[in-house]
């Protein structure tokens, strides 16, 4: 790649369906099958309630809000979300889970908007609606043009790379993983017989170097390693130990970004042998608005993070973390006490980073280089 550098766009869970798809042009069933909620439709309820009348049916880009701006003036190589929903109009409820999301496929519009050119499905929402759903899913996007990593046809498909060509020369790889922490069956591992996704069966050191043997096969010189995974709670800062050297076995195997998510809100930010890893990102989209709870971890505030490395060897060359905040199941521009409020979090849980707020409202990182 030579001596340039490469930026990638990374968020963490982008959840378009169930209250988000009930705003859009073509909305699916409402129905779930929820203890205390049985129509998506009261989720859409309780974020008006809160924030005001949605413009429903809204535009495509509605979702996104002052994200695409961003995307579009920052311009990054590389554009990575974690897609957490199925894409169907079918399919069956997948027994023993609490929660179900799905998008109806004529309103993947509202993900093309953003052009992402990879969507992580190796997560505990992809299999909501079964097999069938999942293949419904692969293909829609696939029809869409849209390259996905983490599911597949077969453990083959599943485990395969996302490969992005990027202008420097050379391919950004993603792959992806789903764990049990982070809620996702073993049974939804893909198999020689059923679709399914690229499941991780803990994160020991000999999960590590299995992820890592399947980077360095893949990898050609010049390449750019992303290992996205889907791990940990919903809610805390506390970081489990194993994730923390799973994360290091993985940089010292030779990835470059640790793209980690399954958390609500941000989570621990760390730079590792020159490396990024981002333990978790938080929920980018979803409908989550008016639902109390957890309010001391702000969860209506979220993080875009653009990452620029190093073409030749992968270190982290700039970080920004760009704040929102969602209102109306919108992302829009964040209050400057917001910004501060995540500036204050972030520093505080992510030992050593050096969270700054620079003058134009982004956030920044000091690490030793």
């Amino acid at each position: 790649m030579g001596g340039g550098v490469v930026t990638l766009f990374l968020c963490g869970d982008v959840m378009l369906g169930r209250g988000v798809d009930q705003i859009l042009a073509h909305p699916g069933s409402p129905r779930l099958r929820e203890d205390c909620v049985g129509d998506a439709r009261s989720y859409v309820r309780l974020a008006e309630a809160v924030s005001g009348p949605i413009p429903a049916p809204v535009p495509w880009a509605w979702p996104w809000g002052e994200a695409l701006r961003l995307l579009e003036e920052s311009a990054p190589d590389v554009r990575i979300v974690n897609l957490e929903t199925a894409v169907t109009g079918g399919g069956d409820f997948s027994p023993g889970k609490a929660v179900h999301y799905r998008m109806h496929p004529a309103n993947l519009p509202a993900l093309t908007v953003a052009r992402p050119d990879v969507c992580v499905l190796a997560n505990n929402h992809v299999l909501d609606f079964g097999r069938r759903g999942l293949t419904e899913t692969l293909d829609s996007l696939d029809r869409a043009g849209l390259r996905t990593a983490g599911a597949g046809r077969g453990p083959e498909e599943a485990c395969a790379p996302a490969a992005v060509p990027v202008p420097a020369g050379g391919r950004v790889l993603v792959f992806a993983l789903g764990t049990r922490s982070a809620g996702v069956p073993p049974e939804w591992a893909a198999t020689p017989d059923a679709a399914g996704v690229a499941c991780l069966p803990g994160l020991s050191a000999e999960a590590a170097d299995t992820v890592v043997r399947r980077v360095r096969r893949a990898r050609r010189p010049g390449d750019l390693a992303v290992v996205s995974v889907h791990w940990g709670s919903n809610w805390g800062h506390r970081v489990a130990r194993d994730q923390v050297r799973f994360a290091h076995a993985l940089v010292d195997g030779g990835v470059d970004v640790v793209h980690g998510h399954s958390s609500h809100h941000p989570r621990r930010v760390e730079v590792y042998r020159g490396r990024l890893v981002l333990h978790g990102c938080g929920d980018f989209i979803d409908d989550y608005e008016g639902i109390g709870g957890h309010e001391e971890y702000r969860d209506d505030l979220r993080l875009a993070y653009l990452a620029t490395v190093a073409a030749d060897s992968g270190r982290l060359a700039d970080l920004r973390m760009v704040p929102l905040r969602a209102r109306r199941m919108r992302l829009e521009t964040p209050t400057d006490a917001d910004r501060a409020w995540l500036r204050a979090t972030l520093d505080r849980v992510s030992d050593g980073l050096g969270v700054t707020l620079d003058a134009d409202g982004t956030l920044g990182a000091a690490w030793s280089r």
